[in-house]
């Protein structure tokens, strides 16, 4: 790994730091060759700390180290993405990023549905939303429009029109999540079972 530590006059590159499994940044921290070599060599996350003016193996002291999973270097060879198991929490002030986020994983637009499927089950206006009508009517009217609608994906499946199919799968996914809620989870909690099944 050809690390260009001469750009900087202090010989430092930036090191971002991420969870491999649930893909957030957890920190900034910079690095010189030597803890490089060191966070390679021992697989726990090493940094040059610029307040200390010494190596420092994050979580030498509270025992929540990074450990070392990949190195990547950007395109201009002057900075490193990280990708870590973290144990423990990662900011010094107890937080599990140093954005004080809940590191947990995101699944992007899908994360955003639950969490407007979630709003609207509280705001429980029946009258203006069709998740807190379906709501209003219990897990069985709920289970039922699943069932519903795994059947329209599967004859929407055996033709030939994408557009329909697609629309049903939509329509599908959609009640599914908020079946999911009505049983009080959400889909990380199917994403854990399948992570348990892998091989």
């Amino acid at each position: 790994m050809n690390v260009d530590f001469n750009k900087n006059p202090d010989g430092l590159v930036p090191a971002i730091i991420q969870d491999i499994t649930t893909n957030k940044i957890l920190m900034l921290g910079y690095m010189n060759d030597k803890a490089l070599q060191k966070t390679i060599d021992s697989k726990l996350v090493t940094f040059f700390s610029r307040t200390k003016q010494r190596l420092w193996t994050k979580g030498e002291d509270s025992g929540n180290v990074l450990n070392l999973v990949d190195i990547k270097l950007d395109c201009d060879s002057d900075s490193l993405l990280i990708k870590v198991n973290p144990k423990g929490p990662t900011c010094h002030k107890g937080s599990d990023t140093c954005w004080n986020e809940t590191n947990e994983p995101s699944y992007g637009f899908i994360s955003n549905l639950e969490n407007t499927i979630e709003s609207r089950i509280k705001a429980g206006d029946s009258e203006k939303s069709y998740v807190a009508s379906l709501f209003a009517k219990g897990i069985n009217k709920i289970a039922q429009k699943v069932g519903e609608e795994a059947v329209e994906v599967v004859i929407e499946a055996k033709d030939n029109n994408d557009e329909l199919f697609l629309d049903e799968s939509a329509d599908l996914l959609f009640h599914y999540l908020m079946l999911l809620q009505a049983k009080g989870f959400k889909i990380n909690d199917v994403v854990d079972v399948l992570k348990r099944r892998e091989k």
